[in-house]
């Protein structure tokens, strides 16, 4: 069950594939997941961007997200699939509904499903998208997201989006859809999502990549929970955790507000423990940006699966 523990683990470890670090061919993108899964790792995770613009440097993207994670959920038959997070602004959320359900076909029930508002203006300007209003138009597409992938026929006429008699045929293989899983720490996308939620995701670079840091943005949830009404504990909690291993060279971010964070760093036995805290802190689930993100430091990291599955 999403969520749970696996094995004797005290939480899920899953890997995010290049994004901004480095242009990956399909090739090697296929390796790296396959190796994943081989290695026993729990998920993998796509970013969701179009392109980058860093002063005067020259462009950079990744390879489009959807397309993307079908193709790993072709290849693959355990790990979760997620991205983290989609980009509602990026399409049509009927269609990002119809995506996502066919999506949980391909993979026999794999996906996570992460949204979130979207963030990088110069990528709105590029491929024609509207950049205000960006949670008003998030609010609107949420709903339409859940509602559509909870089987419902949808009339819908809001400020962004019209649709008439929409409907998600055939469903995909789970009745109420894939869980949601929400990347954002804002108060008033805290109050839209909560009371249907599955889990929230926090980046490595809000909490500074130590887990004694995330009390703070846990409390946000809660309190968020408890302006819906509901139950705090009833919210998985996930996050990103920025790992350098042999051959790092710093992380090249993509966005140009986001201060430099020190990887996690050590021992197998240290990067276990440090895992071990995460989940005392209440992580069920984290999403490892490796620093290089190559098959290596995947097949690197992997003695930290076996020391975790200590218990």
């Amino acid at each position: 069950m999403p969520g749970e523990p696996p094995r004797n683990r005290p939480l899920k470890v899953g890997v995010q594939l290049p994004e901004v670090e480095r242009v990956a061919p399909w090739s090697d993108l296929a390796r790296m997941a396959t190796t994943a899964e081989a290695l026993g790792y729990d998920s993998i995770w796509v970013g969701d961007h179009l392109i980058f613009r860093d002063g005067g440097e020259a462009p950079r993207g990744p390879w489009e997200a959807w397309t993307v994670m079908a193709a790993i959920a072709a290849i693959t038959e355990r790990v979760e699939i997620g991205p983290l997070v989609a980009c509602t602004s990026f399409h049509n959320p009927a269609m990002i509904a119809k995506k996502a359900v066919t999506l949980d076909e391909v993979s026999a029930g794999r996906l996570i499903l992460g949204l979130g508002a979207g963030w990088n203006e110069a990528e709105y300007a590029a491929f024609g998208y509207p950049y205000d209003h960006r949670v008003s138009r998030f609010e609107e597409a949420f709903t339409i997201i859940r509602r559509l992938l909870g089987g419902e026929a949808l009339d819908f006429h809001g400020n962004y989006y019209t649709l008439d008699d929409c409907q998600i045929v055939p469903p995909g293989p789970r009745l109420q859809g894939p869980p949601l899983m929400i990347g954002s720490a804002g108060e008033r996308m805290l109050d839209i999502t909560m009371p249907y939620a599955q889990s929230w995701n926090a980046w490595y670079a809000w909490f500074g990549n130590r887990p004694e840091n995330l009390a703070p943005w846990m409390q946000k949830v809660d309190e968020a929970c408890q302006r819906v009404g509901r139950d705090p504990q009833t919210v998985e909690r996930t996050c990103a955790v920025y790992v350098g291993m042999t051959g790092g060279k710093g992380r090249h971010v993509g966005s140009t507000n986001e201060a430099e964070m020190p990887p996690l760093t050590g021992s197998t036995t240290d990067l276990a423990a440090v895992m071990r805290q995460y989940a005392d802190a209440g992580i069920s689930h984290v999403q490892l940006v490796l620093d290089p993100i190559t098959v290596e430091a995947i097949e690197e990291f992997a003695p930290v699966l076996e020391d975790l599955e200590r218990g």
